[in-house]
């Protein structure tokens, strides 16, 4: 029961090289919220706050002129959102939808400032955390300057199978969403697993992914 009562500070990399009494501190000005899969768990309507993940998954994405949705990532257990609108950063266009039932941990704007001048050292740490972050961002954006969406989806599946460890890898949105992140459509997308399929690169299970063949992946 103590570990999940400091289950979303202890995940977050912003926190956990704090000692016990100062994580509990933060625990107490942390609010406790459950969403169920599709809800939006922010906007640009919300008052600033840093959302901490806990439980699930969450997708992040904005929205198009158009009003499409464009996925930006997807949001494992132990990251976080907000961070930006701490420090007075407006946010114009992102939102949180909850891609299964998920647990999230809210800090407000307020209460994080508190903290940055009782513990000066956490501004050191989250200059550090951003740039990882803006890194991978613009992995991302490099990633879709990529022109054949077979290169794309076969560097994603690599890059995924690399991050698990595994060379089964579980897919951690639906196909739509999956389509959107690559740059393409669910139907291109659907004729491009089965074309790996059919080359024998990869077996495919629903959601589940087995790589047969990441050398020949490579070389897409």
């Amino acid at each position: 029961m103590e570990h999940k009562e400091h289950l979303c500070v202890t995940l977050v990399p912003l926190f956990n090289h704090l000692d016990l009494q100062d994580q509990k501190r933060i625990h107490q000005l942390v609010r406790h919220t459950v969403y169920k899969k599709g809800e939006t768990v922010f906007s640009p309507y919300d008052d600033p706050q840093l959302v901490i993940l806990a439980k699930g998954l969450l997708k992040v994405y904005q929205l198009s002129p158009n009003g499409k949705e464009q996925l930006l990532r997807v949001v494992e257990p132990g990251g976080y959102e907000g961070e930006d609108v701490l420090f007075g950063v407006k946010n114009n266009n992102l939102f949180g939808e909850a891609l299964q039932n998920i647990e999230i941990c809210v800090l407000k704007q307020s209460d994080f400032q508190k903290l940055l001048k009782d513990y000066p050292q956490l501004s050191i740490k989250l200059l550090t955390i951003n740039a990882e972050k803006n890194a991978k961002v613009e992995e991302q954006t490099q990633f879709l300057t990529m022109e054949r969406i077979e290169e794309r989806l076969s560097t994603y599946l690599l890059n995924l199978a690399k991050a698990t460890e595994s060379s089964q890898i579980k897919i951690p949105m639906k196909m739509k969403e999956l389509a959107g992140f690559l740059g393409t459509t669910p139907e291109t997308l659907s004729r491009k697993l089965k074309s790996l399929e059919k080359d024998q690169l990869i077996k495919r299970d629903k959601q589940t992914i087995q790589i047969l063949d990441s050398e020949s992946l490579e070389e897409i």
